[in-house]
């Protein structure tokens, strides 16, 4: 059976519900629902990564809701190794997959990648071995497909693409608000893959649930075109239309959103985007490139790093409240509750080390300047 034989949606594992008042403690019954809902819609594919969640949080689950539940054929389970968060050296990086491993139960992993390349980080990969280590662990068989996932330039994605040719598949991020963004590129790394003929995974296909809840002017053209159509099974049907797709990663975070994404992206009711749909979202795109945001889609990769222990994405988030849906006092609220007994954004002594841990490049450094002069 080829790739892109593979059910559309996949079951993103990075965002999964959590105990009330106790954000790190996954709420494991609630994922159960959640993946029992997911394989009797017909679906397979789940995805998770080494550093997802405190302590492997996610891994576990993936054991405890899926692995230890449902016969090991029966789905498809990702994970990806990291070399540059939590592998201080070669040994601690490679011995992430065997950790992965015991984590799940899983025996084998369907997809294996190499996690998040990026211009600042992809040399870390060749410095220790970790491209013919992947390709080792496929010929012993506890890996069946290998590949990466990639935030950078057409430029560097070709060339990995070129050196590595055999990969099995790439993850990208790619979602109709960022294929023409100049920081995230996707339309042209689409193109890059599709030259290189690798089947895509999509990641981060509602921009960090950003297009699930669109500013206003998005929701009266996406309304107007089809008023019982959910916000975001425009995002998710969009990419899911685009040729090479081998699935489309949805971070879901509740039943009610596995609900809405199970109604248009089962394989009996997905239906690729019409002409007349692709026009809409072409008006979409127009209406949200006139407004300014941070472009952050809350992958918390910069701030476990920060030296002042600020919470960055927070920060961001409560000021996108601001410019993008107009709401002064709920920005300033959420500020408020996120920095308390932590960092200001004015506490940012401008190491650096969030931009370098950043996928979307964002400048955050000057971000959190703006931030501190709006809030402080």
């Amino acid at each position: 059976m080829s790739l892109l034989d593979t059910p559309k949606l996949g079951f993103g594992l990075m965002r999964l519900p959590t105990m009330p008042g106790e954000p790190d403690r996954i709420d494991i019954e609630q994922t159960k629902t959640m993946v029992d809902m997911f394989m009797e819609a017909g679906l397979t594919y789940f995805d998770t990564a080494f550093v997802y969640g405190k302590d492997g949080a996610s891994e576990k689950a993936a054991k405890e809701a899926l692995v230890d539940r449902y016969p090991r054929d029966s789905f498809t389970l990702a994970t990806k190794i990291n070399a540059f968060l939590m592998a201080a050296n070669e040994e601690e990086c490679k011995r992430q997959f065997r950790i992965s491993l015991e984590r799940t139960g899983a025996g084998y992993f369907d997809f294996y990648l190499l996690h998040a390349i990026q211009t600042n980080n992809y040399k870390k990969y060749d410095e220790y071995g970790i491209w013919d280590y992947v390709k080792g662990l496929k010929k012993e068989g506890l890996v069946k497909n290998y590949g990466f996932s990639f935030h950078a330039t057409p430029e560097l994605l070709d060339k990995i693409l070129t050196e590595h040719p055999n990969v099995d598949f790439i993850q990208l991020q790619i979602n109709y608000a960022d294929w023409e963004n100049p920081s995230v590129t996707s339309r042209a790394n689409y193109e890059v893959a599709r030259k290189h003929g690798v089947p895509i995974v999509v990641m981060e296909p509602v921009k960090g649930g950003t297009l699930a809840n669109p500013p206003m002017s998005v929701q009266e053209i996406l309304k107007a075109a089809d008023p019982g159509a959910s916000l975001p099974s425009w995002a998710i049907r969009y990419v899911a239309s685009l040729p090479g797709i081998l699935t489309v990663l949805s971070g879901m975070s509740n039943i009610e959103q596995m609900k809405d994404n199970l109604s248009y992206m089962k394989p009996s009711a997905f239906k690729p985007l019409s002409k007349e749909e692709q026009e809409v979202i072409a008006k979409a795109q127009e209406a949200l490139a006139a407004i300014p945001s941070i472009p952050c889609t809350g992958c918390n990769y910069c701030a476990p790093g920060c030296p002042m222990n600020i919470p960055i994405p927070d920060i961001f988030s409560a000021r996108n409240k601001q410019m993008i849906f107009g709401m002064m006092e709920r920005g300033q609220a959420e500020y408020d509750r996120s920095t308390a007994g932590k960092g200001k954004a004015s506490d940012c002594i401008q190491c650096g080390q969030c931009e370098g841990a950043c996928p979307q490049r964002i400048n955050i450094i000057e971000r959190l300047q703006e931030c501190a002069s709006v809030f402080e």
